[in-house]
């Protein structure tokens, strides 16, 4: 690029417009980087001003962290701010009336959170409220079915074919040696037991779930933040949660509280997977027993190589890995298919899930099963 097609850009930039708004370069002619950075400025300041947000939310959430990937921080406050604006944000969450006639839901929740940065404390408590409606709502309805199959995964694991006698399932057993059933005594004899093993009050499983912050896994950070509270309430379960972009940050301790966790994230900006997976990889103390979910689109910004290696060393210690492309409800995203297909071939199997799925999810590979397996018997397609 010349210095004056370069000069130009920077006025196309700068007063926007269409592709012939007399400056004489459009998009198309624009570098990746300039294009990207003119389609945020367009989505912002040549869009009306809006008085609701309507069915925009999860193009805005994707934007909120597009901006982050082509402008430094003190233009991205900027931009947040007549976000919040220009959307009609801040009278929404400052005017009760506003507030009642829009439906809280995921994607309003990764708007706000989006722009937590820009919010006065006013406003932040009014968005936080928003937000735990939206996560008590989620829970409520994945709760039930997590509990459910993560304990009776855990009982499974621990079944025993030499059980005490206290611990013998009389029904399973009988189930199991139908077979065995002696006319003249009126009884099965049964060759095998089935039972349990001793339960046990300590930590059984560890599990780690590992999130990308990019803008466009917003929704999956979420749905990971209601899951990883409702693990962290099971006792036999040591949970942790860990996010990241190109630094990581870990938030076990905020468990307990969706909201916390949610506006203890920063949604966008730029992506090292193999620094996160390092985090995880020295944290992992009973590698048998240990469940690694990666949630990220594996658009990777470190060194990939690396992060094959690190992967490829936790399955082969004993650990489960399983890399979900998105954990959502929002169809089929978009991901590096090439780093998927790379992972599943090392034995980190690589799909999107849905948040009705995860439980089930869960339950595979607290058991041992192969994940894969379980997800080509779900019509999930693996990469």
């Amino acid at each position: 690029m010349t210095d004056t097609d370069d000069r130009l850009t920077r006025w196309r930039l700068v007063l926007g417009g269409d592709d012939a708004d007399g400056v004489g370069i459009d998009r198309a002619s624009m570098s990746a980087a300039d294009a990207g950075r003119d389609r945020v400025l367009g989505d912002l300041y040549d869009a009306p001003r809006r008085g609701g947000l309507g069915g925009s939310q999860p193009r805005v959430s994707r934007w909120l962290g597009d901006i982050r990937t082509y402008f430094p921080s003190s233009v991205v406050q900027v931009m947040q701010s007549d976000a919040m604006d220009r959307l009609g944000l801040r009278r929404l969450l400052l005017e009760p009336e506003m507030l009642g006639s829009v439906q809280p839901d995921v994607h309003l929740a990764t708007t706000l959170i989006g722009l937590t940065s820009v919010m006065d404390e006013a406003t932040r408590e009014t968005a936080r409220t928003v937000v735990r409606a939206v996560t008590d709502q989620l829970e409520e309805r994945l709760r039930r079915a997590t509990v459910q199959a993560v304990s009776g995964a855990l009982d499974r694991s621990a079944r025993t074919s030499r059980p005490r006698p206290g611990d013998i399932d009389w029904n399973r057993t009988i189930a199991a040696n139908l077979r065995h059933y002696q006319p003249e005594y009126r009884t099965v004899v049964p060759e095998k037991l089935v039972g349990y093993a001793r339960r046990r009050s300590q930590v059984q499983r560890e599990i780690i779930l590992a999130v990308d912050q990019s803008g466009s896994m917003a929704e999956s950070v979420v749905f990971a933040s209601v899951f990883g509270a409702v693990l962290a309430s099971l006792p036999s379960v040591a949970t942790r949660l860990v996010v990241f972009d190109t630094a990581v940050a870990d938030l076990t301790d905020d468990l307990d509280d969706p909201v916390d966790i949610l506006f203890g994230v920063q949604l966008g900006g730029g992506t090292d997977i193999n620094r996160a997976v390092a985090y995880c990889q020295d944290r992992i103390s009973k590698p048998a027993d240990t469940v690694v979910i990666l949630i990220s689109d594996l658009y990777e910004g470190g060194v990939a190589d690396e992060l094959l290696e690190r992967s490829r060393a936790i399955v082969d210690s004993g650990a489960t890995m399983v890399t979900l492309l998105a954990l959502s409800d929002s169809g089929a995203p978009a991901f590096d298919a090439d780093l998927a297909g790379q992972l599943s071939g090392i034995g980190v199997p690589s799909f999107a899930c849905t948040p009705d799925l995860f439980p089930d999810l869960m339950a595979a590979a607290i058991e041992g099963r192969d994940v894969g397996d379980w997800a080509s018997s779900n019509d999930i397609v693996t990469h």
